[in-house]
């Protein structure tokens, strides 16, 4: 837990997944909207299998409008970064209440999913494409 310049305490924490990065605020406040990079999450995330990924977290421990959330998220593609913001909540939340690790690592939101693009290789066209064989 941390407090701003203007003394409103939130719960920080930080979510990856593939390239993406976010850095996730949870405020104790009304429940306003989910601000992610300065737009709203409903401008941000316009298609709803997104959105439903981001508030997973919210849906599994019943926590859906306690929270006030901002959310700066960088780098990956769209779907990667919903997946941190997802990531980055729950492991706020635990920060919040330490009584729902237990759920959020039952529905598998705790856990870093570490899978990321392999690299290329020399002499191949990609990581393992090798050059197509030409017999004459």
């Amino acid at each position: 837990m941390v407090q701003s310049e203007t003394q409103q305490r939130y719960y920080y924490a930080t979510g990856k997944r593939k390239c993406a990065i976010a850095k996730v605020r949870l405020y104790l406040d009304d429940g306003g909207p989910m601000v992610v990079n300065g737009k709203t999450m409903e401008e941000y995330f316009n298609y709803e299998p997104w959105q439903r990924i981001v508030n997973e977290a919210f849906a599994v421990t019943n926590t859906n409008s306690r929270f006030r959330v901002i959310v700066n998220v960088l780098g990956g593609g769209v779907r990667g970064q919903a997946e941190a913001i997802r990531h980055g909540i729950a492991k706020a939340l635990t920060v919040y209440d330490d009584t729902m690790k237990s759920t959020l690592r039952r529905h598998g939101l705790i856990t870093r999913d570490s899978r990321i693009k392999e690299s290329k290789k020399y002499g191949l066209k990609r990581a393992r494409r090798a050059p197509q064989y030409t017999k004459r």
